[in-house]
Parts: C-alpha cells; sequence; structure tokens
C-alpha cells in the first residue's frame, strides 16, 4: 500500500501543470466546429432528392403525424408525384382500423396493429354537430355516411384531406349498404362509392366527375325487398362488390365495371348468430358467432366456390371461449380484409379481437384509453383502412 502511494505521488509530480490557451488557438477551435456545422448543413442542402423521398417513404406511418408540421419541405412531399411512387414501392403488411367510440361519436380512434397502439386523430373539417359513421374504404381513404343516411363524406385520417360529396339524386330515408372501390391500384386513379336500398334503389360516385349517377335497376330474376344484412360490411374483390342478406340467405354481387348483378343463395351455418362477410387473399369469408345453449364462439368460414358452401377454416381458441360462457355476447366486425377487428362485448363486457387470417392467429387488442385519461373507451363501430399519406379525397 505505502509502494503504491509513493508512486502515485512521483506519477502527480512528474505531471505537466495545464498550460493557459491562447486566444488564437480558442478562435481555431471555434472555427473548426463552425466549419463542420457548415459543411454538416451542405451536406443534407446536397442530398440526392430522391433518396432522401425514398427513405421518408419508408417511415413508420404513425410518424406522418408529426411528419407534416417539420416543415413547408416536407409536408408538400405528400403531393408530389415522386414521393408517391416510392410510397406505394413500400409493402405494407397490415391495415389500420378507423374506429368510433360510444363516449365520443364525433371523434374517431384509430388503432396501428403493428405496434399496438391507438391514435386520437383530429379531423377539423366533419361536421360537430352531427353523428357520421365510418362505412368504406378504399386506398387509405374512408367513406363517412351521416346516421340519417343522407350525407356522404371522404376523408384521410392521417392528413386531413377531405371532401363532402355532392347531393345524391335520389332521396333515401332508410338504411343503405355502402361500397367503395379504386379505379386503379391507388386513389390517385380515382374511385368510386356505391350505396345500394332494400328496395333496389342504388347509385354509383365517381370521384373523377364528381357526381352521382343511377345505372339502371336491380334485374327482375333478384327478388325485391333485399333483406339486407346491414350488420355485414361491403366487400370488395376487384372491381365486384359483395353484399350479404338473409331471407332467403346468400349474397348480392354487383360488378362496377359492367354492371352485373348476381345472387347466391348459400345457407347459413347452424347456430348463427352476428355474422359478417370477409376477404382474403380474393376469397369471400364469413365471420360469425355461433351459440349453443350456453356457449359461444367465434368461428371462421370460407365459400366454396364449386358447392357454394360455407366450410369452416378455424374457431376462437376454448380457453378465450370460456369468457363468454354463459352470457349473451354480440359481435361487430370492425374490420373484414385479411386482418379482422371483432367487438365482442355484453352486459358488462367488451372485448376487442384481431385474427390474422394469414397466419390463423388470434390476438388481444389493449383498451383504447383517450390520451392523459383513464377511462376506456367502448367501441362502437369502425371500419379497416390501409394508411397511405398521398391520399386525396
Amino acid at each position: 500500500m505505502g509502494k503504491k502511494s509513493e508512486y502515485l505521488n512521483m506519477v502527480e509530480a512528474n505531471r505537466t501543470p495545464p498550460c493557459k490557451r491562447s486566444r488564437r488557438e480558442k478562435n481555431r477551435e471555434r472555427s473548426l466546429v463552425s466549419s463542420s456545422t457548415d459543411m454538416e448543413q451542405q451536406i443534407w442542402k446536397e442530398f440526392p432528392e430522391d433518396l432522401f423521398e425514398a427513405v421518408i417513404a419508408r417511415l413508420p406511418i404513425a410518424t406522418f403525424f408529426r411528419f407534416r408540421s417539420v416543415c413547408r419541405k416536407w409536408n408538400s412531399l405528400l403531393t408530389s408525384n415522386s414521393f408517391s411512387q416510392h410510397f406505394a414501392e413500400v409493402p405494407r403488411v397490415h391495415p389500420w382500423f378507423y374506429t368510433i367510440t360510444h363516449e365520443d361519436v364525433n371523434s374517431g380512434a384509430m388503432y396501428d396493429p403493428s405496434m399496438g397502439k391507438w391514435h386520437h386523430p383530429s379531423i377539423p373539417f366533419l361536421p360537430a354537430k352531427m353523428i357520421i359513421l365510418p362505412v368504406a374504404s378504399a386506398g387509405g381513404l374512408v367513406c363517412f355516411l351521416d346516421i340519417g343516411h343522407r350525407n356522404f363524406y371522404i376523408c384521410n385520417p392521417l392528413t386531413d384531406s377531405f371532401k363532402e360529396l355532392p347531393p345524391r339524386s335520389v332521396r333515401v330515408w332508410s338504411r343503405v349498404a355502402v361500397g367503395m372501390i379504386l379505379n386503379g391500384n391507388t386513389a390517385s386513379s380515382g374511385y368510386k362509392i356505391v350505396w345500394l336500398g332494400c328496395n333496389g334503389d342504388h347509385e354509383i360516385y365517381d370521384s373523377v366527375q364528381n357526381s352521382w349517377t343511377r345505372p339502371g335497376i336491380v334485374p327482375p330474376s333478384i327478388k325485391l325487398p333485399l333483406s339486407l344484412n346491414f350488420r355485414s360490411q361491403t366487400v370488395s374483390i376487384g372491381t365486384t362488390l359483395y353484399f350479404m342478406r338473409a331471407e332467403p340467405d346468400g349474397i348480392l354481387s354487383y360488378d362496377v365495371a359492367t354492371g352485373v348483378w348476381k345472387q347466391f343463395i348459400i345457407p347459413s351455418p347452424l347456430h348463427l348468430t352476428d355474422h359478417t362477410l370477409a376477404e382474403h387473399k380474393g376469397q369471400v369469408m364469413l365471420v360469425g358467432l355461433l351459440s349453443k345453449n350456453a356457449a359461444t364462439c367465434v368461428c371462421i368460414w370460407e365459400l366454396q366456390k364449386m358447392t357454394l358452401l360455407w366450410k369452416e377454416v378455424d374457431r376462437m381458441p376454448n380457453i378465450w371461449c370460456l369468457e363468454f360462457y354463459g352470457k349473451h355476447v354480440r359481435m361487430t366486425c370492425l374490420g373484414n380484409r385479411g386482418l379482422l377487428m371483432l367487438s365482442l362485448r355484453s352486459r358488462r363486457m367488451n372485448r376487442l379481437i384481431t385474427y390474422d387470417m394469414s397466419n390463423k392467429q388470434w390476438q388481444k387488442v389493449p383498451d383504447c384509453m383517450l390520451p392523459r385519461g383513464r377511462k376506456r373507451q367502448w367501441i362502437a363501430c369502425g371500419t379497416a383502412f390501409h394508411p397511405c399519406p398521398t391520399a386525396m379525397a
């Protein structure tokens, strides 16, 4: 110990005292720092625009909420054709879900399944004194219909791009089923919206023409009234829309491009209660509750094209179904494209569950909570949409 302290004292004695730097040396250091900062700014200024857009297009979708407020240049990217091409090249696996809660029907909540996180966007252009519900989507755009079934609205929830559609030529006061398709691969090519009433009345809105048209009447071979199942969302595959109907049970299809109607009589599975159509890789699917005695379970069926019968392909794990035993459970499907979101609720229960049709994976969704709040929000309705910051209403 003594030798070690002697050695340290010798080192300290031989250490040269710190010398005071001259003013010239300090100025030289400051000039080097400022020149390196200027060099970094120059590098970013000369950064290739094409490469910059390619990097931005690969950011997580949630970053686009803050993206637009960085600077005017970044905000202007959303309307750039080259940025739209870069964004379209990036594969997006899962859709998001735009939902309406019972606590606040005038604002929405969006769920990002890849991050397992809820977002609460504010869309200032939506009517504040009117209840409007999401009824369809395509290309990153969500179609809304007011609760009185009179006015349609189109909005991009990521960017607040908003448009109120012109009045329809047919005054409809009853409920209607709504479907939406794209004219091309993206919303920049335009889109079409179709509404259908139980009496067979229907119209098509074309965003390119910005007008509604009446293409004709439902053929006499299809019996009226249609008895549409309004709890089921419309499914779109290519240019064809599929509507679910009852009495008789089956599906009604309409090809928007050719104007051809078809009906398919398909008996429902036994003990089926709440159910809705879904789509997976171009196949028509069915999601529904099976209730027998006191047991309730969610099942998935695939439509067999040759026999026109529903074939069960999966069902919810039994251990999850035990939670519903003896309860009167209702089901609402909030998204029906590849990844499903199901709202299962009873008198004192509201469970949100996603089902991935690709890998047959069931997953529980975290509760929807307001920012800085502790009260859980009860989901009323919703639709799936593929977020796209470049889609314009």
